[in-house]
């Protein structure tokens, strides 16, 4: 499935099926977080963290896909990343665009 962050694709004709949405909460857990936390005293990548938030754009990606495919899409188009904080050790990653069909 093609996915882009353009808002329309030149040259292509092609119907608007509606928005799609994919979204997962993460948090990491206490051992992981403690370790994290020590690292703020040297400063640096938190790398768990990276990971993490890795692993929730791929999961709310697939989630965006797999409701576009359930409409009959062909691609996404306008597509966009939001993340927020849930409570202090959980973030919310919501990804969302518009499913298009191809007309041929």
């Amino acid at each position: 499935m093609k996915i882009v962050t353009v808002d329309t694709l030149q040259g292509e004709k092609y119907e608007e099926i509606g928005v799609v949405t994919g979204s997962t909460i993460q948090s990491k857990n206490f051992i992981s977080d403690f370790g994290q936390g020590l690292k703020n005293i040297v400063g640096g990548e938190l790398k768990s963290y990276t990971a993490m938030m890795e692993k929730a754009r791929k999961q709310a990606t697939q989630r965006m896909i797999d409701e576009a495919v359930r409409l009959g899409a062909d691609a996404i188009i306008g597509v966009r990343y939001t993340t927020s904080a849930i409570i202090a050790q959980a973030a919310e990653v919501l990804v969302y665009g518009t499913a298009i069909k191809y007309k041929y």
